[in-house]
């Protein structure tokens, strides 16, 4: 497959407008969050600089990198999903899939701000407070109208079993703002809960399942199965909902991760490292997809291993609360995370899909990848011994750091390659738009 992109000036792509705006949404926040992550490598490297910051120090600067990674890079294609799904891409709707991404940017943009300026619910991920905790909601329902819309234009010529897919999935979320404004309340779930007794096998697991049912999911919103592959697609969901039935009857609440049917229970996740791909292969893709397939399947493979054995008692005792976590939590979002909503956009764009498909990115951004968890885990198995190993300076841990940073600056020049390949893009949309309405 050739790496090299077509000519812009001729190459007439097959994604649609809306899609190719939705992509541009995500890079500019992908690279925006991953310019702070360099900035926070920095920090750790240097402390003192963080005088020079005034106000916007270290622990602002973090929720703003890891809210902008789960709202804006891990979001946003999963709305170009909505938009191929629901037909808003197609037809006179096309126009207004535009001010929705612009909103929903412009709510993580005051979200942004607000969190610089010190608001905070002090909940991970829950962060919103104030103006921000209004706005982002009314994005996501600004969304939500438009995806009503579409399916009220195009319910009639659909099935029964796709529009009631289409129902449920709107029931679902419209649930979803909701739930985001009044969990990011203070009247709700504390932030810090000494109830919990923190992540057990019977949590993980379930956790991990729903990781597996929207994988499971996917496939039916982006393209259609082979013929003769139906017995591997049902029974990837039966065996889904057995796992299912197996964390519900585990002991929930405060559960050691020392007993036996804890750690043995979410072993029964290894079942996806071969499965996942199989069921994969069960459905038609386009051709610029194969490379991101397999790197997502590989991270997905490599997640659900190293998570079981970081559970095991004895490996978790040692590597909890280091360094090494942050490796896994990298390995989870930038590894298999990205890789997976990168393989989707792909195959929204289609024959565009070749912005995400150039050699010295998609080497660069997985190869640093790797290496960032390969050092917090080196990181955390020096901690696990000496617990001040991160916390003073020294030739080791500098050294770690600084490929830290490295690494983290190989990562943020991969995403600057794609948004530039991205604009590219979508100004060739735009120019072929402008010469259709002339024409027309």
């Amino acid at each position: 497959m050739s790496q090299s992109s077509p000519d812009i000036s001729t190459s007439v792509g097959c994604a649609q407008q809306p899609v190719t705006v939705a992509v541009w949404h995500s890079l500019f926040w992908l690279v925006f969050a991953n310019a702070i992550g360099v900035l926070l490598s920095i920090l750790l490297l240097v402390p003192s600089l963080n005088g020079l910051l005034g106000e916007w120090t270290y622990g602002r600067l973090i929720m703003v990198h890891m809210n902008l990674e789960l709202y804006g890079w891990t979001s946003l294609p999963m709305v170009g999903f909505l938009f191929k799904v629901y037909g808003t891409e197609r037809g006179p709707l096309s126009k207004w899939c535009r001010p929705v991404l612009w909103v929903w940017s412009a709510a993580l943009g005051v979200g942004a701000y607000s969190w610089l300026s010190g608001h905070s619910s002090g909940k991970l991920f829950l962060d919103w407070s104030g103006t921000a905790r209004v706005f982002f909601p009314l994005a996501m329902l600004a969304l939500w109208l438009l995806l009503v819309v579409a399916f009220m234009f195009e319910c009639k010529t659909e099935t029964l079993s796709v529009r009631g897919a289409k129902i449920a999935g709107l029931m679902f979320l419209l649930v979803v703002p909701f739930v985001m404004y009044f969990a990011s309340g203070p009247n709700y779930y504390p932030a810090i809960n000494p109830d919990t007794g923190g992540p057990t096998g019977a949590s993980q697991l379930e956790s991990s399942l729903m990781i597996v049912a929207i994988l499971l999911m996917l496939p039916f919103g982006l393209t259609q199965r082979k013929a003769g592959r139906a017995p591997i697609i049902l029974s990837a969901w039966a065996i889904m909902m057995l796992e299912f039935i197996l964390c519900f009857a585990l002991g929930r609440g405060d559960m050691s991760h020392h007993r036996p049917a804890q750690f043995i229970s979410l072993g029964s996740l290894l079942v996806w490292i071969p499965l996942t791909p199989a069921y994969y292969a069960a459905f038609k893709w386009n051709e610029n997809t194969r490379r991101w397939r397999i790197t997502f399947l590989a991270w997905w493979s490599a997640l659900v291993l190293t998570g079981w054995v970081l559970f095991l008692p004895g490996i978790l005792d040692y590597f909890k609360f280091t360094d090494a976590l942050v490796g896994h939590s990298l390995l989870a979002m930038a590894g298999f995370t990205s890789s997976l909503l990168i393989f989707i956009l792909v195959q929204l764009l289609g024959e565009d899909g070749w912005i995400f498909n150039r050699r010295r990115s998609f080497y660069g951004w997985n190869i640093a990848v790797a290496g960032y968890v390969v050092l917090m885990t080196i990181a955390g198995w020096r901690e696990g011994s000496d617990p001040t190993f991160t916390i003073l300076s020294g030739p080791a841990r500098n050294a770690i750091y600084i490929f830290r940073f490295v690494v983290g600056a190989v990562m943020l020049a991969a995403s600057i390659d794609w948004l530039i390949d991205a604009t590219m893009l979508q100004n060739k949309h735009s120019s072929i738009s402008v010469v259709q309405e002339v024409a027309a």
